[in-house]
């Protein structure tokens, strides 16, 4: 397989989760407030091959996957991924985390999606206790089966404001879990790691990626051509290591989210030849 792009539909409306989640565990998923269907074509128009889709936002087409399939088909894209999560190292709401990501998983799969993404690990009111990320590698042992029975590779994501950000974390979660390791280069590289390098060390763990760009002040995400991360050198670190799967490009908030689209489509096509 060579290495093919994708955008992730994330940019097109502001980020939350579905307020419904406040008091129902199972209900609890990532959304992004705008038009899945506009994202789905301008991504398509930008030149990507793929897109990735919240839990939230796949599941809103629950009950009717076929207009999401429609959309995906006029596009010309191939949906890859859904990203999920779940505060994972609460024993008593665990199984109804892990319910929410199964539904995720199975609308993914109908789709005809490879991957399932998932980030999270609650950072406690008084701090992290010992046990939490030896927790954490328990849950996503669990997420590997989930990800297994609908015919998914299962992926963690370190991410900012969780009790894995930087490289220390990231080291000590993969000693309790088998699930393959989605880099996000703007959260690694916030946290205080060397993006690059944990390609490097983790390579054998790789198979789907998510590149962002960053720039640390004023604090924000950036297209992957703008910014103080050195985007350039993950590609190649991915390349040393004969990766050739999907690498998505992503970007949490942009005026014009197809212009930044763009941008980051011809940054990938640039380097990648």
């Amino acid at each position: 397989m060579a290495i093919k792009l994708a955008y992730h539909a994330n940019c097109w409306g502001p980020l939350g989760g579905h307020a419904v989640g406040v008091t129902s565990i199972t209900q609890l998923t990532y959304v992004t407030f705008g038009d899945m269907e506009r994202a789905i074509a301008e991504i398509g128009d930008a030149g990507y091959q793929g897109v990735e889709i919240f839990d939230g936002n796949l599941l809103h087409y629950q009950g009717r996957l076929p207009e999401l399939r429609s959309a995906l088909q006029r596009a010309g894209l191939t949906l890859v991924a859904t990203y999920s999560g779940g505060n994972f190292i609460f024993d008593e709401i665990l199984g109804e985390e892990l319910a929410q990501i199964e539904r995720a998983a199975g609308a993914a799969a109908e789709l005809g999606a490879v991957h399932l993404v998932v980030g999270g690990g609650a950072k406690r009111a008084r701090g992290t206790l010992p046990t939490d990320i030896p927790k954490l590698g328990a849950a996503l042992e669990k997420v590997v089966e989930i990800a297994k029975r609908a015919g998914l590779k299962a992926h963690y994501h370190p991410h900012l404001s969780t009790i894995v950000e930087g490289p220390k974390e990231v080291a000590e979660v993969f000693k309790h879990t088998s699930i393959n390791f989605c880099p996000d280069t703007a959260h690694l590289a916030a946290a205080g790691g060397d993006p690059a390098e944990l390609v490097r060390q983790l390579a054998g763990r790789i198979s789907y990626v998510h590149l962002k760009g960053l720039r640390r002040a004023p604090f924000g995400f950036t297209p992957l051509d703008e910014g103080d991360l050195d985007n350039g050198d993950v590609i190649d670190a991915l390349l040393e290591n004969g990766f050739d799967g999907w690498i998505t490009a992503e970007l949490d908030s942009w005026p014009d989210p197809l212009a930044g689209a763009r941008r980051s489509f011809a940054f990938l096509t640039g380097r990648l030849g």
